[in-house]
């Protein structure tokens, strides 16, 4: 999650570089190299992870009425593999891969999102819960296949979890959830996993909330580099 500067940045039809890391596709896989020292306690950070799609989705999603912010489930339904050097680490599992685009800072377009994804036998489910900065709202509940075919589906009442540790708020749509551990907790963000119930069928999912009115305070902006670096001038 470095920050750099834009002599750190090159790019191809295949490849996006990044400082001294660097994301492939090579037509059936993308591999993501990482090179990078952590923070606050410097320690080298480098690996590879891979993440092999079992289907690529044809359909992005405008998440505002101007299309300012744009979302695009890639690969909900595919396999990862993490091979690190240092920290000496692996492991393998089921893999998920999205993208968001914008125009503007997340901030300008949102106050405040829920997201979700589960995976189940016919392939993954994903709730997509947004509260604009206009005081509208995005609710999209999907489901989707192994062959990459989206379907729009309704999605159960908000059921809230336990806040996390920095007291953002928390919620998920499904007809029973259980909290099974929180995976990140930051002033603004939580990642977590969830175990529960939806259109009658057991789960097994991860979710996030992001709040971005905490996110825009000049204190929170202060603390980002202590966990997000900054390295303005990089050469190879």
């Amino acid at each position: 999650m470095t920050e750099r500067g834009r002599g750190a940045l090159s790019r191809g039809e295949t490849e996006l570089r990044i400082g001294p890391s660097a994301v492939r596709w090579d037509g059936e896989a993308l591999t993501v190299e990482i090179d990078e020292v952590a923070v606050p306690l410097p320690r080298r950070v480098r690996g590879r992870v891979r993440v092999t799609p079992e289907a690529v989705t044809q359909r992005g999603f405008k998440l505002d009425a101007a299309g300012r912010h744009r979302w695009w489930p890639i690969a909900p339904v595919g396999r990862i593999e993490v091979e690190m050097d240092s920290p000496r680490l692996s492991w393998s599992g089921p893999g998920y891969l999205d993208t968001n685009a914008g125009d503007e800072p997340l901030e300008a377009g949102f106050r405040f999102w829920n997201w979700a994804r589960a995976a189940t036998e016919a392939g993954a489910v994903i709730a997509y819960d947004a509260e604009r900065r206009d005081g509208s709202r995005i609710l999209l509940g999907l489901e989707i296949d192994r062959a990459g075919t989206i379907r729009e589906v309704e999605t159960p009442p908000p059921v809230a979890l336990k806040r996390g540790v920095w007291g953002v708020a928390r919620a998920a749509r499904a007809e029973e959830v259980e909290l099974v551990r929180t995976l990140e907790d930051a002033p603004f963000y939580t990642r977590s996993q969830l175990s529960g119930r939806l259109h009658g069928r057991r789960f097994a999912g991860i979710h996030e909330s992001l709040d971005l009115d905490r996110f825009a305070s000049p204190i929170v902006k202060l603390m980002l580099p202590f966990r997000m670096p900054r390295r303005a001038k990089w050469r190879a």
